[in-house]
């Protein structure tokens, strides 16, 4: 099984608002950035989906280590978050649960490889986390220019 490390990022402006992802790709040498954006989202679903699109840039199952600063995601699997929330039909103490839509696709594809999950530092002196922050801000860029 190939190994791989995988950066991911989202950022919002405004929240909800426009929003951008960014992720980073990794295998020996290899390197892959991918990003994107959409018009009106939050920070959370950019975070999410930053994950979802660097596990489906993969074409056969792996090990991955994933780096992420978002705590939301990190901990949703390292804290086992994310089973409680469906044996509580997707609830918690506080209501629904937001982003079930992500969470399921996110879930789903975590089963399809051997994923460790690492929080880093957000905004600090990482390189590929703050490219992935880069990369997320870009795209806003980008949506912003083209509805002007």
């Amino acid at each position: 099984m190939k190994n791989i490390i995988l950066y991911t990022d989202g950022a919002c402006s405004g929240n909800p608002g426009i929003g951008g992802w960014g992720a980073i790709l990794m295998f020996n040498d290899i390197k892959k950035e991918i990003s994107g954006g959409e018009a009106q989202t939050t920070n959370n679903r950019m975070e999410l989906t930053a994950v979802i699109k660097g596990l489906e840039a993969l074409k056969e199952s792996c090990n991955v280590d994933i780096y992420s600063d978002s705590a939301y995601v990190v901990n949703a699997f390292l804290q086992d978050w994310v089973s409680n929330w469906q044996k509580n039909g997707w609830k918690t103490s506080k209501g629904k649960v937001l982003n079930i839509d992500l969470w399921q696709h996110l879930i789903e594809l975590t089963l399809k490889h051997n994923v460790c999950w690492h929080k880093v530092k957000g905004h600090a002196d990482n390189e590929f986390n703050n490219r992935c922050d880069e990369l997320a801000r870009g795209e806003i860029v980008k949506i912003k220019n083209v509805a002007q």
